[in-house]
């Protein structure tokens, strides 16, 4: 199993490669605002575990089994961020939330969470109710 830092990198490279094609160590530095030399270690790291392919100088690629991870740590992240909308967390504060909770989730936990975004995305009347309900909860709240 990747570390949290592994997985950081792994995501962040899996979101470079699909949205221009390819991942240099610069680009990999400026989005995970660490220094190159940094990012030139963990991707040999990565190199060694069979996720990816680095050639100094050359640029790298994901292997098969980086694409499924990189795809599948994506996947967690944009699951949490809609789940943290769902129950009403303040825009401002779900990035870091979700940062905060990805690395420290069993996967069976995430795929319960998909199993509860799925039911309320199928009938948005459903968020809605929720919506009431927390509305609800807070005046209680504030009259107690």
């Amino acid at each position: 199993m990747p570390t949290p830092s592994m997985e950081d990198y792994i995501e962040q490279i899996y979101l470079l490669i699909e949205d221009k094609g390819y991942a240099r160590v610069s680009d990999i530095a400026d989005a995970l605002s660490v220094h190159p030399s940094s990012v030139t270690k963990m991707v040999q790291k990565l190199d060694k575990d069979e996720y990816l392919i680095y050639e100094k100088y050359r640029g790298l690629i994901l292997t098969q089994k980086g694409k499924k991870m990189g795809k599948r740590l994506v996947y967690r992240h944009v699951l949490l961020e809609q789940f943290l909308r769902i129950i009403g967390l303040d825009e401002t504060l779900i990035y870091q939330d979700v940062e905060g909770m990805e690395h420290h989730m069993s996967w069976e936990a995430i795929d319960r969470i998909g199993d509860l975004v799925q039911f309320f995305e199928e009938d948005k009347s459903r968020i809605e109710a929720l919506k009431v309900i927390q509305k609800s909860n807070e005046e209680q709240s504030n009259n107690d």
